[in-house]
């Protein structure tokens, strides 16, 4: 099984998806801002997964807090959750875990409590490794309801990359088609490319080679002509963060899938853990979107593909309307229409 990220020795090591899939290697950060550095750069990416990597910095900066001052521990701890959240704005998950360190350290730091650096320390990192085996438990049995959704014979149409390395290590979206394809049925996937940093192409191919689930690789702007062909059965996709009405915001260019899928009768579901679920977001209009570096759009491989000068425009994520969804998979079962009602967590 892919393990997309580990405490090893008081370190994170994870695996550098940025060089995938030219090549398998790890990166070991032995400090919180190296993890912190490895969100942004998409080294690790994917909303469960920069959630771990959230919980297991903040573990990890925790080992350089003062042993002899409660309110400096205190306030360092303070400091690091502020940096993890300031990381990256769309993904839920990662508030989720810092939410839940805070949760955890204000019940065991309490003032009438003796000081002990070295335990809190400890129960601190047990947590953020609790985070990453539940989210691999969670994954799978979003797996086995949303395999359940699947038909032998299946085309299934993929976004981006929702699988191993997008989780501690078995996949929403691509959980869904490995466990399908783990029960005995005949599927066929199609991975869009994912522009600008073709998650698809590099990464969610890579995982299904690996897996030998048959797979065909398109660019993105080819999925309406399959559609249109009666070449796709079904489309799963995962989830950076979904309101309490179901409106859902993945990465950019779902919403579009969800327009072509509902012209051509194509079921859409959406394959994410409750901890994706934000329900003080009424809808998706309150959702942020993250616009990142224009470089993404005008290089490639280090070799610059547009000309100098040219405006760009690169959010990461488009927010797709409830009413295109047909379901929405969790680790709790299948919730449908209306999602307000339906969806856990609200």
């Amino acid at each position: 099984m892919i393990r997309t990220i580990t405490w090893q020795n008081n370190t994170v090591v994870m695996i550098d998806q940025k060089r995938l899939p030219r090549e398998e290697c790890y990166l070991t950060c032995h400090t919180h801002r190296e993890v912190i550095a490895a969100i942004n750069d998409l080294t690790i990416r994917g909303a469960p997964a920069i959630g771990i990597a959230a919980a297991m910095g903040i573990a990890l900066g925790m080992l350089e807090a003062p042993d002899n001052s409660p309110s400096v521990f205190r306030e360092t701890f303070d400091a690091l959750c502020r940096e993890f959240q300031a990381s990256r704005p769309t993904a839920r998950n990662l508030f989720w875990a810092v939410e839940r360190m805070k949760a955890l350290f204000d019940r065991i730091s309490h003032p009438d409590a003796p000081f002990d650096a070295a335990a809190l320390r400890q129960i601190l990192i047990d947590e953020a490794g609790k985070i990453l085996e539940e989210d691999i438990a969670c994954n799978r049995k979003i797996g086995a309801f949303g395999a359940e959704l699947i038909r032998d014979g299946d085309a299934i149409l993929t976004h981006c990359n929702a699988g191993a390395l997008a989780t501690g290590g078995y996949g929403t979206a691509l959980g869904v088609i490995r466990t399908a394809w783990e029960q005995g049925k005949k599927i066929q996937v199609f991975v869009d490319e994912t522009r600008p940093v073709l998650q698809g192409a590099r990464l969610t191919a890579w995982e299904l080679m690996r897996k030998q689930i048959p797979a065909t690789l398109i660019t993105d702007n080819m999925a309406g002509f399959l559609m249109s062909r009666g070449k796709i059965a079904r489309i799963i996709t995962g989830a950076d963060r979904i309101a309490r009405n179901g409106d859902t915001a993945n990465k950019i260019g779902t919403y579009t899938l969800a327009v072509l899928a509902k012209e051509h009768g194509i079921p859409l579901y959406i394959a994410a853990p409750t901890s994706t679920v934000d329900p003080a977001m009424l809808d998706g209009s309150a959702i942020p979107i993250e616009e990142r570096d224009p470089e993404e759009v005008t290089t490639w491989g280090g070799r610059r593909v547009a000309p100098e000068g040219i405006t760009v425009f690169n959010p990461a994520f488009d927010v797709t309307p409830a009413r295109y969804i047909t379901a929405i998979i969790t680790e709790e079962g299948v919730s449908r229409p209306p999602y307000d009602f339906t969806l856990p967590g609200n």
